[in-house]
């Protein structure tokens, strides 16, 4: 058994700095090269134990800290991508976590995404304040953080202050406590904050402090591996290297993988089975490498893997592996109810965290699967009966079939969580409208004085909408006690289906006669049932204040014979 180098990866909303400061703890300059700054490939490396003394120096002194981590390994990405499909059997691969935070801008949206990730894996992290440099009025000491602070202007303090203690609350509500790191006394119960900048590499040394601390003294049993065993890994990225061909970025995070093992990497069917033809780190040729390592293997046959998936060295027991592999994909394939939406992504760990985070927003889930979209996924979602459910989620994937039914893709997830909760409130308020049209709705009307156009079989009168719109074949009311329906309306010597509010028309009545069951000058409702009422009620902010005052008035005559009608 040997402890394993700390697996380390940076989330945050974009152009918040996390390739920067990994720039810095590197000392490297990757970020300066890509379009638009920002990070466009997901890239790993191993900051060693003699880098973390030389950056931290007499910190780890100061707190009696003796590092016995071999180093620690970083991973940066685009978004979330990398940390979701960092994982292995029971969790998330990533030990811990830096959730990078301009301290100017606070929290966005893929800041809340990322920590709501971070909760449903249970990842420790920390938190890195980034561009203190850009707080106004700051300037670069050369000394320690917290010297540099103590020497900043009041006025300059209390806006550190201001913005720090802003995000603490933003950070409670999410269920956390947080304070400035060299304030917190528990770091089981607090989150601990590091002001620092990218830039000028201001706060990095106490950053990577807190990290190596924090890993050494929690973590350490969970970074127990056993070196000489069959190596365990996840991928990251499939790609085409030019002399490669095919090859796979992965992580390796027990064991020893070597050149010529046979491998077998899990798939969505068949487990891939394959050689190892060579094993690099950066561009580095190595025969063999333990965990915990950032390698790119070379193998015949890998076109078809997919990113998130585990590979496990298998040169015994072949068939056994296999089976403990898809065991292992198995759980991940989304645990999915009878009735719900169809989701699709680009690789398992997005599917999985796609998954958690609609699940945490009480959206069901039918099928969930990965690659593009397909007619099977069409009809999938058409054969749902809740037409909220009749809906089709893509993350970083294609929709190039033609349906009506609705489908939302996105490469960010926090805008797919908002696109299908925007979509089904608009849905919701479709429903509850339609079911309008199957109840009677209220609405009252009166007898033209002079306008009896025949006594009865039917009757024909002249009358005024007083409020609400009147419909053909709806019920009426005198007293409480329905009369007739409307048979006909007739409308500028034209037969109509409806008549609105102020408007006036003659209508037909059967089965009564004028002079007996009403007269002119009545005032007449729709009749409904307590049933139709009840439903009327929850609908009311479709109805007008006309329709809701007629709605009360109709009530008050019912219970004059029933007290608790409608209740």
């Amino acid at each position: 058994m040997k402890i394993r180098s700390p697996i380390c990866t940076f989330v945050g909303h974009v152009d918040h700095g996390k390739s920067s400061l990994l720039d810095q703890i590197r000392g490297t300059c990757i970020v300066e090269e890509e379009p638009g700054k920002i990070t466009q490939k997901i890239s790993s490396s191993i900051v060693s134990i003699d880098l973390l003394k030389k950056v931290c120096g007499d910190l780890l002194k100061k707190i009696n800290l003796k590092l016995t981590i071999p180093g620690i390994l970083f991973i940066d990405t685009p978004g979330h991508a990398a940390f979701t499909n960092l994982r292995k059997r029971g969790g998330n691969l990533a030990d811990i976590a830096i959730l990078v935070i301009d301290i100017n801008e606070g929290i966005k949206p893929q800041t809340k995404e990322a920590i709501e990730i971070l909760q449903s894996y249970k990842t420790p992290f920390i938190i890195a304040l980034n561009k203190i440099d850009l707080i106004p009025g700051w300037q670069k000491k050369q000394t320690n953080l917290l010297n540099s602070i103590n020497l900043q202007t009041e006025s300059t303090k209390k806006k550190l202050d201001d913005r720090l203690y802003s995000l603490v609350g933003s950070i409670y509500e999410f269920g956390f406590n947080a304070e400035r790191f060299d304030r917190v006394d528990d770091y089981t119960k607090k989150i601990a904050m590091v002001p620092c900048s990218a830039k000028t590499g201001e706060g990095i040394p106490e950053l990577l402090m807190v990290l190596a601390g924090l890993a050494q003294r929690y973590l350490e049993d969970s970074l127990k591996i056993h070196v000489k065993g069959p190596a365990h890994g996840t991928i990251l990225e499939v790609k085409e290297e030019k002399g490669l061909g095919t090859i796979l970025d992965a992580i390796i995070y027990e064991g020893t993988l070597k050149v010529n093992d046979k491998i077998v990497i899990g798939s969505l069917d068949e487990p891939i089975v394959t050689k190892v033809r060579s094993i690099f780190i950066t561009k580095k040729s190595f025969k063999e490498v333990s965990a915990a390592a950032p390698v790119k293997i070379s193998a015949p046959n890998i076109k078809e893997a997919i990113p998130g998936m585990p590979i496990k060295t298998a040169n015994k027991e072949i068939e056994k592996i296999k089976e403990e592999i898809q065991k292992e994909v198995g759980e991940v394939i989304i645990e999915t109810e009878k009735s719900g939406i169809v989701i699709k992504a680009d690789s398992l760990g997005s599917l999985e965290a796609l998954s958690n985070l609609l699940k945490q927003h009480k959206i069901k889930i039918k099928r969930a699967y990965i690659g593009d979209i397909t007619k099977k996924d069409i009809a999938d979602a058409q054969s749902e009966k809740d037409p909220l459910h009749q809906v089709i989620i893509g993350f970083n994937v294609k929709n190039q079939e033609k349906t009506k039914i609705k489908v939302i893709t996105n490469d960010v997830i926090y805008r797919i969580i908002e696109d299908i909760e925007d979509w089904q409130k608009k849905q919701r308020i479709e429903i509850e409208r339609k079911s309008l049209e199957n109840l009677t709705l209220p609405y009252k009307i009166k007898i033209l004085p002079h306008c009896v156009f025949r006594q009865s079989n039917p009757a024909i009168v002249g009358i005024e909408v007083m409020a609400g719109k009147l419909k053909i074949n709806t019920p009426l009311m005198k007293d409480g006690k329905e009369l007739t329906h409307i048979k006909s309306i007739q409308y500028e010597k034209e037969n109509i289906q409806e008549l609105e509010t102020g408007k006036q028309a003659a209508i037909s009545l059967p089965g009564i006669a004028i002079g007996r069951q009403i007269k002119e000058g009545d005032i007449l409702y729709s009749f409904m049932s307590e049933d139709n009422f009840r439903k009327l009620k929850k609908l009311k902010k479709f109805l007008n204040d006309k329709e809701i005052s007629t709605l009360k008035e109709i009530a008050e005559i019912m219970r004059k014979s029933n007290d608790f009608w409608g209740v």
